[in-house]
């Protein structure tokens, strides 16, 4: 059996869907009555932004979780958080022998396999005792393929309809993805975006339910590699994006809303109120709650032009600052004429061709494996020093080169978990 034809309807899928369902008992819309509502949280609310928290630990939820919170981001970070815990050890040694009925799985099958019971599992978890939305990643392995993307979207979609989101990240073949199971009416929550360009980009050709900013890498990427304070880069991004996504739901009758996400500090709430969707770690939350009662007024945000906190040193052109707020002219003209071509006969590959050749290589950059091992071997924020000429001359953007690197770190946080579960029934092997 291949990868590619484990399908939705097939026996695996259905006996895995089976399995994971086996103990959900939902009370969709029933118990938001039992969580206590908050006026500082209603502030927002009523400001049109919708609360999430970005957490998979039911602690740390239960913390701050009130009725106006209604949705929960987990990812391979967080989940593995939780799975080095062995809270999921006996899952996983029953899991494996419900896979074991099914001798032609490779191995590496089996990876994707129990990682997606994990998820699913975790996810159906947290819709029942939260009644929240849940967003469920992908297997980093799938972020460039296609035809297995959407098959893993499928499955989480019917695991749980009422409640799922599913997050695929923002590459090429992520962003055909989307647009097919977006065309499926499968809820996405396209991740990993960094600009109002990338977004412009997912929402024009994916039309996902959700596009992210990853705006606190933004502001640690300036203060990391001593640029300034970084202040307000993240914000002055996720508003930019903000109001390109609000204008092609406006002018194109888009459903697409905006995410801010990767929250470091309480400010960021105040900053960006008024945004579709804050996503924000619990602890964050805590924060500003504790200071609800210095506050000022929370008004809505929207418009503000944030000035970033750089050096008077530095040329944020050399280091591709403005591709994190700016759409220009070139690319919306390169999606337009995206737009004429058979989009969905196109591989990934076959999207890079197609921005490189109206130059616009620098947001969908073809990464040789030299630059990607570099990249994995920074970790989440990105050493100017080994990327500084290709930023200074646009070969690559500052949003592309984050986003690199973030889904290399989710890719190791990954690795880790998927070793876990191999370890766990290695040792369940040698104790029988």
């Amino acid at each position: 059996m291949t990868t590619a034809t484990i399908k939705a309807d097939s026996t695996l899928s259905r006996a895995v869907h089976d399995f994971v369902r086996r103990d959900f008992s939902p009370h969709y819309g029933q118990r938001k009555a039992e969580f206590v509502t908050d006026p500082l949280w209603r502030r927002f609310v009523d400001l049109g932004t919708q609360l999430w928290l970005d957490s998979g630990n039911f602690e740390e939820v239960a913390q701050v979780w009130t009725r106006e919170f209604s949705a929960l981001t987990t990812n391979n970070t967080l989940l593995n958080k939780e799975v080095q815990t062995g809270t999921y050890d006996d899952l996983i040694a029953e899991a494996a022998d419900l896979l074991s009925g099914f001798e032609d799985l490779s191995e590496r099958e089996f990876i994707l396999e129990m990682a997606f019971i994990l998820n699913a599992t975790h996810g159906l978890r947290l819709v029942e005792k939260f009644d929240a939305f849940v967003s469920v990643e992908e297997h980093t392995d799938l972020a460039h393929d296609v035809e297995r993307s959407v098959e893993y979207a499928r499955r989480y979609y019917a695991i749980c309809p009422e409640r799922f989101y599913v997050k695929i990240p923002f590459t090429p073949a992520g962003l055909l993805a989307t647009r097919r199971a977006r065309q499926e009416g499968i809820p996405i929550n396209h991740t990993l975006g960094f600009s109002a360009r990338q977004n412009y980009v997912i929402t024009r050709l994916a039309r996902p339910n959700f596009v992210n900013v990853f705006l606190g890498r933004l502001n640690s990427f300036i203060s990391e590699n001593d640029l300034g304070d970084g202040e307000y880069v993240g914000e002055k991004a996720t508003l930019a994006s903000q109001d390109v996504v609000r204008s092609l739901r406006q002018g194109r009758g888009f459903d697409t809303l905006q995410i801010g996400a990767s929250f470091r500090s309480w400010e960021q709430y105040v900053r960006l109120a008024g945004i579709d969707v804050i996503t924000a770690p619990p602890k964050v939350a805590k924060e500003l709650h504790q200071r609800k009662d210095e506050l000022l007024a929370i008004e809505s945000r929207l418009g503000d032009n944030y000035a970033p906190g750089i050096r008077d040193s530095v040329d944020p052109r050399r280091i591709g600052l403005d591709t994190l707020w700016y759409v220009d002219d070139e690319l919306i003209n390169c999606v337009d004429d995206l737009e004429h071509e058979d989009i969905d006969s196109f591989d990934g590959e076959d999207l890079v061709d197609f921005f490189e050749s109206h130059g616009c290589s620098g947001l969908l950059v073809r990464w040789s494996n030299a630059q990607v091992a570099t990249s994995a071997a920074e970790g989440k924020i990105p050493r100017l020093s080994n990327w500084a000429d290709a930023l200074a001359d646009r070969s690559i953007g500052l949003d592309s080169l984050i986003n690199l690197a973030g889904l290399n770190t989710f890719a190791a946080d990954q690795k880790e978990m998927d070793t876990h579960v191999m370890d766990v029934l290695r040792r369940a092997a040698s104790g029988r």
